[in-house]
């Protein structure tokens, strides 16, 4: 886990190294200021002494603080650009996963951590190349100068520093399971503030907010709950902290005024005891400051155990060495297909179907009949789980996925536009589409109706989401930015649901004359979407119910002819 998550330091390598190599020299100024200052309290009487022990004080000083500053500075560089290149590293993951890998991470467990996750790690990094390294050659430095003043009275920090490295590992160990459950509530606090924004409009409609917030406080709670325990642990922290320091300070004052009481016989001076009190702050202080890198790798060991999650995780969907890098046309064939979700029973069972290219086919059927999953075969957003795949001849994990994708466009059930304008959106579809070209599309899927009527024509800016338009407008936009892909095979999940039945014939007719050579898959709930198509499949339970044109299937399938007549008998159809 931790070689994996180093990997993400890369450029910023550099800045890692010099800020453990300024904390030593910082902690080496630091410790040679007490010596100097007991040399010159015991020849305070000698002014000359004074003066250049004074000089020698403030260069230290000064050389201290010029080393810290710049510790800070490259330890920011280094812990800043670490989480820059983790986050985009593990964008770069997600962007790799199949639809089985996503479906495995909610996406508020996603955005935690690429988020809170990401934080914690970058805090955590920062005090290790730091505050880890400053504390122990503080500690260490400090010990030795201490044993050089007084060797009997420094016994007393090999007392407390194992009572303090106890007290630390026990809370720990105790904290850590609290905050791997609590970043886990976090993850469901980021999915009821997700779907609540998503959803805000039926929120509303349905008068649901208080059900909302109760939700929400359900979750805040749970967090309070967690963290409230975990910090209650790390509350013993400080204390302990303290009990040691000023136990160690009241020994070696009780002893040291012995000593210097007797210093004929110790020659204990109080210059001495000085310098043991400041080298008693810098060890209990670097213990101290120790202690809270402890419980920031507390709490950075499970993010980075949530982070590795997300590194670790393979695509399940790869390309196959040779991978073939042009599709010939837009044959589809499926061949004994049964495919299920994972962790679900079968969704499709044994599917056989032969579809020519440049055809047009209807998919229809009832809600779970299995038409989206069919069509979510075909580009590989899922793989099958018997059986095969074929397009343009050749098995679909026989080809480069992203040459695959590029050969069949999709528009699906949930239309999604992305913020920036109209025209930045359509070419998502071909980012080198003239403006000519992109008039055509959008011409062409009738959404040029309503784009003239905007001020700002095609660079009307597209909420996120496309927030400012209505359904059947971000259909017909998803539709053109699909036209201008230019592909072999096209399909439409119900993505004309929420135009009219006069608009979605003349999209039908336009995509004829734009993609002629393209095979047309369009899943639809209406028969008018479907009833011209060369070859219309009924689906229900996952398996093929029925295959023929719209004359046929009115004389030999029930299913097909049920909804015909519930649509266009029973006045269901658009006039």
């Amino acid at each position: 886990m931790i070689k994996k998550l180093m990997g993400s330091i890369r450029e910023y390598k550099s800045a890692s190294v010099m800020t453990p190599v300024f904390v030593v020299l910082e902690v080496i100024m630091e410790i040679l200021i007490p010596f100097l200052m007991a040399k010159l309290i015991d020849n305070i009487s000698d002014m000359n002494y004074v003066m250049k022990i004074g000089i020698v004080l403030i260069i230290c000083a000064c050389f201290a603080l010029l080393f810290g500053v710049l510790a800070g500075k490259y330890a920011a560089t280094a812990s800043a650009g670490f989480a820059k290149n983790l986050r985009l590293d593990m964008f770069k993951r997600i962007q790799k996963f199949s639809f089985a890998n996503i479906d495995k991470f909610s996406t508020g467990g996603i955005v935690t951590r690429l988020t809170t996750d990401i934080t914690n790690i970058q805090n955590a990094y920062m005090m290790i190349i730091r505050i880890a390294v400053r504390s122990p050659i503080m500690m260490v430095c400090a010990l030795v100068m201490a044993f050089g003043v007084n060797a009997k009275l420094s016994v007393v920090y090999l007392i407390m520093i194992p009572v303090l490295g106890f007290i630390l590992f026990k809370i720990m160990t105790t904290a850590h399971p609290i905050f791997e459950k609590m970043f886990h509530v976090y993850d469901k606090l980021n999915n009821v503030i997700q779907e609540n924004l998503h959803g805000i409009r039926v929120v509303k409609s349905f008068v649901r907010e208080g059900h909302e917030e109760e939700k929400f406080n359900e979750q805040a709670e749970d967090i309070y709950k967690y963290s409230a325990r975990a910090e209650k642990l790390l509350a013993f922290n400080a204390p302990a902290m303290q009990l040691c320091v000023y136990s160690c300070m009241m020994v070696i004052f009780w002893f040291g005024a012995h000593f210097i009481v007797n210093g004929n016989n110790t020659g204990f001076t109080i210059g001495n005891l000085t310098s043991m009190f400041t080298y008693t702050m810098q060890i209990l202080m670097s213990l101290m400051m120790f202690s809270m890198v402890f419980v920031m790798v507390t709490m950075a060991r499970s993010s980075a155990e949530r982070i590795s999650e997300i590194l670790d995780t393979t695509s399940e969907i790869k390309n196959k060495d040779n991978a073939a890098k042009y599709v010939i046309d837009g044959r589809i064939h499926f061949d004994h297909v049964s495919f299920a979700y994972p962790g679900h029973s079968r969704s499709l069972k044994n599917i056989n179907l032969e579809i020519p290219s440049g055809s047009t086919v209807g998919i229809i059927g009832g809600t779970g009949s299995g038409k989206s999953s069919l069509v979510q075969l075909i580009p590989r957003l899922y793989d099958v789980t018997e059986g095969r795949v074929t397009v343009g001849g050749r098995d679909v994990r026989n080809y480069d996925i992203e040459t695959l994708r590029n050969s069949v466009a999709m528009v699906l059930q949930k239309n999604v536009l992305f913020s920036g304008t109209i025209r930045e959106n359509m070419r998502w579809g071909n980012e080198d589409a003239t403006d000519e070209e992109i008039k055509a599309a959008c011409h062409a899927a009738c959404a040029d109706e309503f784009i003239d009527t905007f001020p700002d024509g095609y660079d009307t800016y597209i909420e996120q989401g496309g927030a400012n338009v209505s359904g059947g407008q971000r259909q017909r936009l998803c539709i053109a930015r699909a036209l201008l892909k230019k592909p072999k095979i096209l399909i439409l999940d119900d993505s004309t649901s929420a135009v009219d039945t006069k608009t979605d014939a003349l999209i039908r007719e336009a995509m004829q004359k734009e993609i002629p050579g393209a095979t047309k898959l369009i899943i639809a709930q209406r028969i008018s979407s479907v009833e011209h198509a060369d070859m219309i499949v009924v689906m229900n339970g996952g398996i093929i119910n029925g295959v023929g044109t719209h004359e046929e299937l009115l004389k030999s399938n029930e299913i097909y002819k049920e909804i015909y007549d519930s649509q266009v008998k029973g006045g269901g159809e658009d006039e």
